[in-house]
């Protein structure tokens, strides 16, 4: 009788198996479902991820001319000119206001010699206008007065007038608010914008990037214009919810000091911050475009939050990028490694049709997070609209039909200097 109960109970299946099968198929429904859900996260990161403009990382071109910070050229003052003995009397016509450029000043030590020539050369004319017949003194003397009167009058505009003074050209973009589609790790965010204000004396920007989950990031930068180009008095970089870092442009002891660190750096002409460099390099480009080629290189200083450094920013060369509106010109221009291993990497498009103002900007960080702003105004082929603008820049709303203002244009009142002292 034992033997029949035992076989009985060896062929019954143990308890336990089916549980542990079930479990098995379990994970495996587990795996499934979340291997599914990573393919449909990389689906919708892969359809709105910007790849409008891919960057092309191994083109570098050949090295050809390496610029750095000098100043900036003076054109000839409108009051050089002479002025007829009995100018007519005559309602001045109205004109459009002229954007203005910026100039370098006149070396002193020419200024004095050049002053003696014109000097000299008046006080000769004066012995010729004097040698007359006597019998024909009374028929010449209003003759000769007049001719006197002329030298004399053009010694001292010669004298008085600025000379024109060897350096780059410059021209700074006339004021308005950028807009631009904004980019973290190639999905699309909030729109940003640049607020940039300028003038013959001044120049203050605003750059507003937000970002998810972190808040949006301001950099603010102020300051005025002098002989080497833009000349920051305070850089702001405010990251989202953190306390604000701030440097400071002390140009009359030569410093800049920061609010994050104690340390101090020497201040050298033409240092920029890391946002004016982008106004600096546009109104450089502005001044001259065929300066410009494949290879050129231009070296400037460049304060950060903390510290600072030379940036050499190579000209890549003409390129195409695509925008949500349209296709648009540029020219492409990248910052290179400051040292070995550097991977932090700046690449920034001017747009001609643009005014030379920034298209496209790309920040990549070196573990390979990048912020990227692409102009979203719009792209009206016809600039005859702009061009009766006094700026000439797009409005709020992003119109981007720009003339392109002449690198000679004069500033406020015709002074061509824009009364910019060093």
């Amino acid at each position: 009788m034992a033997l029949p109960s035992a076989a009985g109970r060896s062929s019954l299946t143990p308890p336990g198996e089916p549980r542990a099968r079930w479990r098995t198929w379990r994970w495996i429904a587990v795996l499934l479902v979340v291997s599914l859900l990573h393919w449909i996260a990389a689906q919708w990161v892969e359809r709105h991820r910007a790849t409008l403009n891919p960057t092309d990382d191994e083109h570098v071109p050949v090295q050809v001319a390496l610029l750095k910070p000098e100043r900036i050229e003076r054109n000839p003052a409108a009051a050089a000119s002479v002025a007829p003995a009995q100018p007519p009397k005559r309602k001045p016509a109205a004109s459009k206001p002229r954007e203005h450029v910026l100039t370098a000043l006149q070396p002193a030590d020419k200024a004095p010699a050049q002053a003696a020539t014109a000097t000299s050369d008046a006080a000769a004319s004066e012995p010729t206008a004097n040698a007359v017949p006597a019998n024909a003194a009374s028929a010449a003397s209003a003759a000769s007065g007049d001719a006197n009167v002329n030298a004399t009058a053009s010694a001292t505009a010669s004298a008085d007038a600025p000379q024109a003074a060897s350096g780059v050209k410059f021209s700074v973009p006339p004021s308005g608010d950028l807009q631009y589609d904004t980019f973290y790790n190639g999905v699309r965010n909030q729109p940003g914008t640049i607020h940039w204000t300028s003038s013959a004396q001044r120049y203050d920007m605003v750059v507003s990037v937000p970002l998810p989950f972190v808040g949006t990031f301001v950099y603010s930068s102020h300051g005025r214009i002098d002989a080497f180009g833009l000349a920051p008095e305070q850089y702001v970089e405010k990251r989202g919810r953190r306390a604000e870092d701030i440097s400071i442009f002390n140009r009359t002891d030569k410093k800049i000091a920061f609010t994050r660190t104690p340390a101090t750096l020497p201040l050298p002409d033409g240092a920029q911050d890391r946002f004016s460099m982008v106004m600096q390099l546009a109104s450089l480009v502005r001044g001259d475009p065929d300066a410009y080629k494949p290879g050129v290189t231009r070296q400037f200083f460049v304060v950060d939050s903390d510290s600072g450094e030379n940036w050499p920013v190579e000209t890549i060369g003409d390129e195409t990028i695509r925008t949500a509106q349209g296709y648009l010109q540029t020219r492409h221009f990248k910052r290179l490694p400051r040292r070995e291993g550097d991977r932090r990497r700046i690449d920034v498009w001017l747009a001609p049709s643009l005014g030379w103002l920034p298209a496209r900007l790309v920040q990549t960080e070196p573990n390979g997070t990048q912020f990227e702003l692409v102009w979203r105004g719009k792209l009206n082929a016809d600039s005859g609209a702009a061009a009766d603008s006094p700026t000439g820049l797009p409005n709020t709303s992003g119109d981007a039909s720009l003339p392109d203002a002449p690198a000679n244009s004069t500033g406020p009142g015709g002074d061509p200097s824009g009364n910019i002292k060093p």
